[in-house]
């Protein structure tokens, strides 16, 4: 890239770089707002799901299993039933099958998580570089006026506005990316404790014909 662009870049300040910051922290917002709503869903949708198979799932035939489970929707429910749709190959069929299902199911759960970490580890950057932007314009427009230090610590003040708005978007984005990953590990977890009720059940009407 040419030096004379670089420059003049640099003296641009940093005001660009906070409505960047600014654009990402609705981007932030929306993605924590939809992840917060669906990972909610899903959890009320788990707890109705596992009252319904703690409640007398030794008794229930496998394909009536299926038929109860697919009636619910959801992740979870989605899990199992790819499990019980191989109960007549065998507990390995549909060991296989839930841990198939569980990395798709997964991987939708997580969907855009990645926005909130990759925003949460570089937005401080992002703003730091306009801080440092600001900086270059306050040093170069003291050189040009030969005005007096209030002028450098004025441009250095709404300079540093750069860093707080990237912290302003970074914290919240680490917070809630936390939180939101932790909401979608717990509900993988319930979900393949389900899955180990059901595969003992598949286990154990399969010994009871054979």
């Amino acid at each position: 890239m040419d030096l004379k662009i670089l420059t003049t870049l640099a003296l641009t300040g940093g005001d660009w770089v906070i409505y960047i910051l600014l654009l990402c922290s609705v981007l932030a917002a929306a993605v924590i707002v939809e992840r917060a709503i669906l990972l909610r869903r899903e959890e009320r949708e788990l707890d109705a799901l596992d009252a319904f198979l703690l409640r007398g799932v030794g008794a229930k035939e496998l394909s009536e299993l299926e038929k109860t489970v697919r009636r619910h929707p959801g992740a979870s429910a989605r899990i199992l039933q790819a499990g019980l749709a191989q109960a007549q190959h065998g507990p390995a069929g549909v060991e296989d099958h839930l841990v198939a299902a569980t990395l798709v199911e997964k991987r939708g759960l997580e969907k855009r998580l990645l926005i909130l970490g990759t925003l949460g580890n570089n937005a401080p950057f992002v703003g730091l570089f306009g801080t440092v932007l600001g900086v270059i314009k306050a040093f170069h427009d003291l050189s040009q006026s030969g005005s007096g230090p209030e002028v450098v610590m004025q441009g250095l003040s709404e300079a540093l506005v750069a860093t707080a708005v990237g912290l302003f978007v970074a914290i919240p984005c680490v917070v809630s990316f936390n939180y939101l990953s932790g909401k979608a590990k717990d509900l993988m977890s319930q979900t393949e404790a389900l899955g180990r009720i059901l595969l003992a059940q598949v286990r154990a009407q399969h010994a009871g014909r054979g």
